[in-house]
């Protein structure tokens, strides 16, 4: 039986040839994304702004016009409406109410009575929260820090497995995973919740999974090939570990999409968030954090010469030979001994007496 192989051995795609131009695309990303976030905002779910959240089941397809004009109607401030999964399922927000938890509650049984009165008594609630706007923004914050930490941490464990320009890379890499993402949701408009911060922070972990592969790959040919131009070493260890980053990828992204089809609306942004990250962290350790190490470069052993043009087939095949002869050169402290002189050769001194009698014998001649 034959396998299927999605990446045939031995590629030689030459990712750092065209190093500029997905560098520039991914700043062009990133700076949109920020932009996004800045004009558009993203759409903060009940856990950080605050207010109630309703998920109701009309019972027969539900006319949101008609719903926003009823609810509107009450007094409750601005109701939002989004509908999902179902002509039938409508997620309601309203915004927090003054006059503390009883409040809460009556806004909540207006909205029922609305809600009965204009599709009976068919309606069900699947998920009724209530947030406070002080719980809310001590999640904002308490996100942020776990996102911040977590990329510093992530530094210093890259610093200590490698060096410093390794880690300046994979925390290039990481960041640019994060605007990404929050720039999707900016654009998409979902729901950013919990969930989500909880995605972000298994996406800044696969990044770093994906990276550390690829770095792991150059520091071993840094130290095998010495001579090595670094764009071609760089292209060379990617294509070593394309077939284990594409095939990881997938994988992941064939669970992720059985969770975006059949999970539900609960896990759907968590799950989408999850979708995008590892999409963007799989093009992220290949064109942002090993591109990265061009600009950051590492550090080379003192007396490693460094070539400025491509390295043939026929120049490894040398360097390798040339590397193996040291490897295997014995060292002093093993070099054979000198023969010993057989009992029958002569030995020094006798080899200088002959010499003499033979010099004696020339002179006596002349």
């Amino acid at each position: 039986m034959r396998h299927l192989r999605m990446i045939p051995d031995g590629t030689k795609i030459p990712f750092m040839g065209t190093h500029r131009i997905w560098m520039a695309v991914s700043l062009l990303l990133c700076a949109a994304a920020i932009v996004l976030m800045f004009t558009k905002t993203l759409n903060f779910g009940v856990d950080f702004t605050g207010g109630i959240l309703m998920e109701v089941d009309t019972g027969k397809p539900a006319d949101l016009e008609a719903m926003r004009g009823t609810l509107g109607g009450l007094g409750v401030g601005t109701v939002a409406l989004q509908g999902f999964s179902s002509a039938s399922a409508v997620l309601i927000r309203l915004p927090q109410q003054e006059g503390g938890e009883a409040a809460q509650n009556e806004a909540i049984l207006k909205v029922r009575a609305s809600l009965a009165e204009q599709y009976g008594e068919g309606v069900s609630y699947r998920r009724v929260e209530l947030v406070g706007p002080k719980v809310g923004a001590e999640l904002i914050q308490d996100g942020i820090i776990a996102v911040v930490v977590a990329i510093v941490l992530m530094l210093v464990y890259v610093w200590f497995r490698f060096e410093l320009p390794f880690g300046v890379g994979a925390v290039v890499a990481i960041l640019h995973d994060v605007l990404f993402t929050l720039g999707i949701y900016a654009l998409s408009g979902f729901e950013f919740s919990l969930s989500t911060v909880a995605a972000v922070l298994l996406i800044i972990g696969y990044s770093m999974n994906d990276t550390v592969v690829v770095y792991d790959r150059v520091r071993e040919n840094l130290r095998k090939y010495k001579s090595m131009a670094l764009p071609d070493l760089i292209d060379r260890s990617v294509n070593e570990t394309l077939a284990r980053t594409i095939v990881t990828s997938v994988t992941a992204l064939l669970a992720l999409g059985a969770l975006l089809a059949f999970g539900g609306d609960v896990i759907r942004d968590f799950a989408f968030a999850m979708f995008i990250g590892v999409i963007v962290g799989t093009y992220s350790s290949i064109f942002v954090a090993s591109a990265s190490l061009l600009y950051i470069r590492p550090n080379r052993k003192a007396g490693e010469k460094k070539a400025v043009g491509p390295v043939s087939e026929y120049d490894e095949i040398e360097q390798r030979h040339r590397e193996q002869a040291e490897e295997f050169a014995p060292t002093e402290a093993f070099d054979e001994p000198p023969e010993e002189p057989s009992p029958s050769s002569p030995s020094g001194a006798q080899r200088k007496r002959a010499s003499s009698s033979r010099s004696r014998r020339r002179r006596r001649d002349r």
